[in-house]
């Protein structure tokens, strides 16, 4: 994202850019979190509510890391979310949903970035206007980057919460063992781009709901 702004040498755009980018990378980050404590709420668990964590506010979430780790290159993270499983009536389900909800809550809101840069798209035709719609269009590729990247089966990403939660506890362990290894995997899938042919799908599939839906309406 801002990286390939910087590499590319133009200081005007990459400025641009930041300006764009910082409250982009809060709001996704603060949507995926705060999702997370919502989803385990309403699963039973009251942990995340308890400890502050159900609300937008960056100051709750933000791990400084992930949030330039997003800002840099379009996929980061933030604080986890506290949860006690033992809280679920179902501790697979209440986990597996709570884990799932940061990433759907990241695809919901790049579906509405989405839909709004195309009503600017229509409509706007002011230099305020263009700029929002830009500001859109870097909220929706973010929030895809973010919801794609957390789902990778990767400790302590979201995937891996999920495949535990359905996976043998002793294949957790196996899993477990090898952790080093699929890190080093994952971090050689990321320097050779092979995950951005699948962001690049999924904001595809987004993107074309998202016309599809605001063909019929404007």
């Amino acid at each position: 994202m801002l990286l390939r702004t910087l590499l590319s040498g133009d200081l005007r755009a990459a400025l641009i850019t930041l300006a764009l980018s910082l409250p982009a990378v809060v709001l996704c980050l603060s949507v995926h979190e705060a999702a997370h404590g919502a989803a385990a709420y309403l699963m039973g668990d009251r942990t995340a509510r308890d400890s502050g964590r159900l609300t937008l506010s960056p100051l709750a979430h933000i791990d400084p890391f992930g949030f330039l780790c997003l800002l840099l290159f379009g996929f980061g993270w933030a604080r986890p979310v506290p949860v006690n499983i033992s809280n679920f009536k179902n501790r697979r389900t209440g986990m597996a949903a709570t884990a799932l909800a940061g990433p759907a809550a990241n695809f919901l809101t790049a579906f509405v970035a989405y839909c709004l840069y195309f009503v600017i798209w229509a409509y706007g035709d002011s230099t305020f206007l263009q700029v929002l719609g830009e500001f859109l269009a870097i909220v929706a590729s973010m929030s895809v980057g973010l919801g794609v990247f957390n789902l990778i089966p990767v400790h302590p990403l979201d995937g891996s919460r999920v495949l535990d939660a359905y996976l043998p506890f002793s294949w957790s362990l196996r899993l477990q063992r090898y952790q080093p290894f699929i890190i080093l995997l994952f971090v050689f899938a990321l320097w050779r781009g092979w995950l951005d042919g699948i962001m690049s799908r999924v904001a595809r599939e987004i993107l074309s709901w998202a016309a599809l839906l605001m063909s019929h309406i404007l």
